[in-house]
């Protein structure tokens, strides 16, 4: 009972820990006018690497995202598009851990690529046309997701059991 119990919590603070990650980074990244936009890199992105490491970086990411987007002032449909973009690619990511770490930040690159655009082009009204917005912010998620997320990975790799202490 009490390793399920210890499990259960390090599981919500691991979860909460990478929500309140995310917010923090994401108004960093905000403050330097990146955070949204035609061209964006939410360097708060990276942390869908943490997807390989737990599996609380679903709950931390989606989470992280929702509170981000409703205090950066993002409109409705982009906190509930951009929400789901980070729930799909944590999930994915977390689903391709065992395939290989490489994989792990594509889903994430992927989702925003195909549901950010959309939000753009309806929510915001960005004029620019679709191609040019997937290519814009595919870049900015290659760069922070994958790149920044890929260097977080190799950082936290030597200290991995700090997300399973039990081990």
């Amino acid at each position: 009972m009490k390793n399920a119990t210890h499990t259960r919590v390090l599981f919500l603070v691991q979860a909460g820990l990478i929500a309140a990650l995310y917010v923090a980074l994401t108004h960093l990244s905000n403050l330097a006018g990146l955070a949204s936009g035609v061209i964006q890199v939410r360097v708060s992105e990276a942390l869908c690497v943490l997807a390989f490491f737990t599996p609380a970086a679903i709950p931390g990411m989606t989470i992280g995202c929702f509170l981000a987007n409703l205090t950066t002032g993002c409109v409705w449909a982009d906190v509930l598009f951009g929400t789901l973009a980070s729930l799909i690619g944590a999930s994915a990511g977390w689903l391709l851990r065992k395939v290989t770490v490489w994989l792990v930040p594509i889903p994430t690159v992927i989702a925003n690529m195909v549901i950010v655009p959309f939000v753009l082009r309806y929510a915001y009204g960005v004029a620019d046309a679709w191609w040019f917005m997937f290519l814009t912010v595919g870049a900015g998620e290659v760069i922070a997701a994958y790149i920044l997320g890929m260097i977080l990975y190799f950082a936290l790799k030597p200290a991995e059991q700090i997300f399973h202490p039990e081990r």
